[in-house]
């Protein structure tokens, strides 16, 4: 019997990569596939698939908000969080919004078809770094924590703001990018001075740039050589 995968991800060729992996395993079929999380949330809704892979970065409402609003309609259906961003920043994030794994872009195929394996045996995957650093903060709570404790203060939202300026993206664009007014956007880069203890948006700007530079280096060491 082959299980279902749904696949969400705004680039083309990351879909039909990952579609042409699925299908050339006997016991996993694709029954669908969207760019954005409005689209995945209807074609969800019709074909009823056994698990999903879902990138964070989506045009739009982004993969965590895609999550929070599947987990709100069923909140057993096992979903995969695929992205290229640092899971030592989103990976508990994304467990914490109920996702049954976290796997970045960079691991390789293989490791994508045992984490859909595992989380549709109703098991939790992520890589052995991020297990470690888990268990690590469970068994003495306070120096693993410190040094991203700043990230875990932000809201998703905020760091969805954060990350887009970081990616020299301007307060119009991500209002753009995440369907919400400039206001609103001006609203969460207030929170985030407040919450960095930045003085002006020059300094939140700089702050943001500097965060995604240390943030793609960490993600970049972790890759396997």
């Amino acid at each position: 019997m082959q299980r279902k995968v749904f696949i969400v991800d705004d680039h083309p060729i990351v879909r039909e990569g990952l579609a042409q992996m699925v299908r050339r395993e006997p016991d996993l079929a694709v029954c669908g596939a969207a760019e954005d999380a409005p689209s995945a949330l209807q074609m969800i809704e019709a074909l009823k698939p056994d698990i999903l892979i879902v990138d964070i970065s989506l045009h739009g409402p982004d993969g965590l908000d895609l999550l929070k609003s599947v987990r709100a309609k069923d909140p057993m259906l096992p979903v995969l969080i695929l992205s290229m961003h640092d899971e030592s920043i989103y990976a508990e994030r994304a467990l914490r919004a109920g996702a049954n794994g976290y796997i970045m872009k960079q691991e390789a195929t293989e490791n994508v078809l045992v984490a859909l394996r595992r989380i549709l045996n109703r098991e939790v995957y992520v890589s052995p770094r991020i297990a470690n650093k888990m268990l690590q903060r469970f068994v003495s709570a306070g120096p693993a924590h410190a040094h991203h404790s700043f990230i875990d203060e932000l809201s998703d939202r905020e760091l969805e703001v954060l990350r887009l300026m970081g990616e020299g993206h301007g307060t119009r664009q991500i209002a753009d990018e995440l369907h919400l007014s400039v206001k609103t956007v001006e609203t969460y880069q207030a929170h985030l001075k407040e919450k960095l203890a930045l003085r002006n948006s020059r300094e939140l700007v700089q702050y943001a740039i500097q965060w995604m530079i240390s943030t793609e280096s960490a993600a970049r060491a972790s890759e396997p050589s």
